[in-house]
């Protein structure tokens, strides 16, 4: 017998876990149903001609929506006592109230047609009881499987809401909470059985307040100055305290204040006024940093632009953001005057030029306001098309001084400035130390790239706070392990950019027990980072959290309609208050799809973020990923993140990955895995039935040395949704051999087959597919996994060796040049 799609085709509906202090048993918990509620039941159930056990069910399936975030939901439906649970497949995508009690009618008349249905395994974690055993044990367990169980019951004159609930998943106030959300139901399908439920909220006005207030970040009192006046202030301070650092060159607070003075006298004599948007196209060096002072200082809006983008991006980054002025240097300039010979209008100036022809600088004195904008950030848009983000003066503030308090950054402090001047974080890595009292250490590329080099710079430069994204401290901790050394001054590492997983916590933990990790979280839209979750230690949650909202800014977790979900049921992470920057520039539309008014707070703007998230008990929020990384398998909603986090609970599993594989016919999951021994497939699909049902475990399972990654050290999903695919259709060169190298191609010596076995585990792809004339990067490779290749040849080559010879064999030649004892050189008979 075929499964029917509304048993099987929804995924297991799960009930949220709130339960702060976990005991066993099973407790319970009764509400009584107002009288004129229950009247209302019966003739609403008489107008339609169904049960009221129909009515109740479609509360039933109504809270269960609400608390999973999806609209087709599973419960199990008791038919008589100590019968079997028959599951009731049930869909709220319905428009009314009264469609939904139809639906709950239907799903009831087809029970019987369920009595012999195989099933693959549970089905739902919530079970629905229209008529209790009288007297009953309340403590009595509930069916395998269940955490929730509603019910009516008749107690004295009146009816009641009977709810029995796992107490090592739910407390008795959630039990409360949920036991309101079916009253509120009634309710509200009794007072208009016509209206859309979809737009009805089932939550009390006091956990709305709740929700609103007592979620919400500290409200902290800013300064009523910008960022660049508060270091103009630190100037007055201690004008000759070093402020900036870059390799041998420094500047002092005073040094840097006088040439960001006189790039903004040079910005001004050229007319830019208010808000007008300046390009940035300079290495990250010190005259950057003069340029973006001088920017602030002249009233203007920071524009950055990397100088080797390509010349289109450039042009259509400086033609969307409606800029007429570039601030540049020699030797950043060479795709840049492509981009400029197609913009009329659009004007160069050289920092040095500013420098030479503003001899005596002075503060400009321009009133710049806090709500003033106060640059733009390109990100990449979903469509392919940037967008460029606003954020103003108020919100870079807020978020600058959310760094400075939770990362402790204080007077003669060191933070390591990293990032590239095109991603938002770069901005507070540059300004916060200096609105601290401390000093900026810029990091070039190079020395990144090269990470003996950039631990050596680490230690050196004695940073205290640095940032990176879990991808390149996995390989920094990969080289530590490898390499132990202390590093006294570090006191703390903010992680963000993507998930941070607890295995990466474990390790950094174990080889650096003194320094604090700091999980950030944020959008570019919303001035940076949003919810910072302090470590000092590994936290005994599975997931790592994003924490809690930091000062003065709002976070909340709602339906599409934008109502707050229920505590602890997942929704999209949205944000509200200073932090929420104007919009994307020149762009009306894509700003009306992701900014709006806040429902809740007049006046105020509200960013949807496209994040997925639910709050946790101790009112920290947890990131459970994107809408789009759900995927359909076989008719099961499966979400990858879920899939990933159980595959780092198998042993020797250090990092890992999911992607589907695109066959001609199906999809399946396959799953990359890092560090071993390798275990074979079948141990790997034993272990995760342990958390998994057998629908959400991989197919296939590759293990790899390290996982690809993009340009800016994020694992590359892309490149692992191909590899997938190209896995699953090609097989060892015993079974597929046009993907070979031919044999005359094929890696000859030592040097070339240890290469080879290199390359293939950084890139991801057969060893047998890597031929001797293969280009390192035509196949994938990147600057973060040329890290990882000479990480893995124990620094026998360096990243800069592989972009000089990046085909295998030039490479293996060089790898036996470095190898090769010095030759021995005889003494001439002059000598002797």
């Amino acid at each position: 017998m075929t499964v029917e799609p509304a048993l099987d085709g929804g995924g297991v509906t799960r009930i949220p876990r709130w339960s702060p202090v976990p005991v066993p048993g099973v407790a319970e918990h009764d509400a009584v149903i107002p009288e004129e509620t229950v009247t209302a039941v019966h003739r609403l159930a008489q107008e339609l001609t169904v049960p009221t056990s129909s009515v109740l069910l479609a509360a039933h399936a109504k809270v269960l929506a609400a608390l999973t975030g999806e609209q087709e939901v599973t419960t199990y439906y008791i038919t008589e006592p100590g019968g079997r649970p028959l599951p009731c497949g049930l869909t709220t995508q319905v428009p009314s109230w009264r469609t939904l009690i139809r639906e709950a009618r239907r799903g009831e008349t087809e029970l019987p047609t369920h009595r012999n249905v195989p099933l693959s395994g549970p089905l739902s974690e919530a079970s629905f009881d229209p008529l209790p055993a009288a007297g009953a044990d309340p403590g009595r367990e509930l069916p395998a499987g269940t955490v929730l169980q509603v019910g009516t019951a008749r107690h004295g004159n009146g009816t009641v809401l009977q709810l029995r609930y796992r107490r090592d998943t739910l407390d008795a106030r959630y039990a409360a909470r949920v036991a309101g959300y079916h009253l509120a139901a009634l309710a509200l399908m009794t007072a208009a059985p016509d209206a859309p439920h979809e737009s009805q909220s089932l939550l009390s006005a006091q956990e709305i307040r709740f929700q609103l207030d007592a979620l919400a970040g500290p409200r902290r009192e800013l300064p009523r100055r910008c960022v660049h006046e508060l270091i103009e202030q630190r100037v007055q301070e201690d004008p000759n305290a070093v402020a900036i650092v870059r390799g041998a060159r420094q500047w002092t607070y005073a040094e840097l204040d006088e040439r960001a003075d006189t790039v903004a006298g040079a910005l001004l004599t050229r007319g830019v006024g208010r808000e007008d948007v300046v390009a940035v196209v300079t290495e990250r060096n010190l005259n950057w940093a003069a340029a973006v002072l001088g920017v602030f200082k002249a009233g203007g809006v920071y524009l950055p632009v990397e100088p080797h983008f390509p010349a289109g991006r450039i042009a259509t980054t400086l033609s969307r953001a409606g800029c007429r002025l570039v601030l540049t240097e020699p030797g950043s300039t060479t795709t840049l005057a492509q981009a400029v010979e197609t913009l009329p209008g659009v004007r160069t100036l050289l920092v040095d030029a500013a420098y030479e022809k503003t001899p005596t600088a002075k503060n400009p004195g321009v009133d710049v306001s806090l709500d003033q904008l106060a640059y733009i950030y390109f990100t990449s848009g979903s469509t392919g098309e940037p967008k460029g983000a606003m954020c103003e003066h108020a919100g870079m503030l807020n978020h600058i001084h959310a760094k400075i308090d939770d990362l402790r950054i204080g007077k003669g402090q060191v933070v390591a400035q990293t990032a590239p001047q095109c991603f938002d974080i770069s901005l507070w890595q540059l300004l916060a130390a200096l609105v601290a009292g401390g000093r900026t250490l810029l990091v070039p590329q190079e020395v990144i790239w090269d990470v003996p080099r950039y631990v050596d710079t680490i230690a050196d430069g004695r940073v205290n706070v640095l940032q990176a994204v879990p991808s390149y401290l996995d390989a920094v901790l990969s080289f530590l392990e490898r390499s132990p050394r202390e590093l006294p001054d570090l006191r703390c590492v903010s992680v963000t950019g993507e998930a941070l997983r607890k295995e990466l916590v474990e390790r950094w933990f174990a080889a650096q027990p003194g320094v604090r990790l700091v999980n950030a979280y944020g959008l570019t839209e919303t001035s940076d980072d949003t919810n910072h979750e302090v470590l000092d230690g590994v936290p005994d949650t599975a997931r790592i959290p994003l924490g809690r909202p930091v000062n003065n800014v709002r976070v909340r977790v709602v339906d599409d309609n934008l109502s707050l979900v229920p505590l602890g049921a997942p929704g999209e992470i949205v944000f509200s208050g200073v932090c929420v920057g104007r919009g994307y520039v020149n762009d009306p539309e894509r700003t009306r799809q992701s900014f709006t008014t806040d429902p809740y707070r007049a006046g105020d703007r509200l960013y949807r973020s496209g994040d997925y998230g639910r709050w946790l008990p101790d009112g920290k929020l947890e990131f459970l990923g994107r809408r789009d990384s759900q995927v359909k398998i076989h008719g099961f909603r499966i979400e990858i993140e879920d899939v990933e986090n159980a595959l780092l609970k198998v042993p020797g599993v250090r990092t890992g990955a999911v992607a589907v594989a695109q066959g001609e016919r199906d999809r399946r999951l396959v799953a990359f895995c890092c560090g071993g021994p390798p275990l074979d497939d079948s141990a790997m699909r034993d272990q995760l039935g342990r958390w998994l049902p057998a629908y959400m475990i991989p197919s296939a399972f590759h293990w790899r040395g390290d996982l690809p990654l993009t340009v800016n050290g994020k694992v590359d999903r892309k490149a692992l949704a191909a590899l997938a695919t190209g896995l699953d259709d090609t097989g060892p060169p015993s079974t597929c051999d046009a993907t070979a190298a031919e044999p005359d191609e094929a890696p000859r010596t030592p040097a070339e087959r240890r290469l080879a076995a290199a390359w293939a585990t950084v890139l991801g792809i057969p060893r047998y597919r890597i031929g001797r004339h293969d280009h390192f990067f035509d196949n994938g490779g990147t600057s973060l996994t040329a890290v990882q290749l000479a990480i893995r040849l124990d620094r026998a080559l360096t990243p800069k060796d592989l972009t000089r010879h990046p085909v295998l064999a030039d490479l293996a030649r060089l790898l036996d040049a470095k190898a090769a004892p010095p030759p021995t050189v005889e003494p001439s008979p002059e000598a002797m």
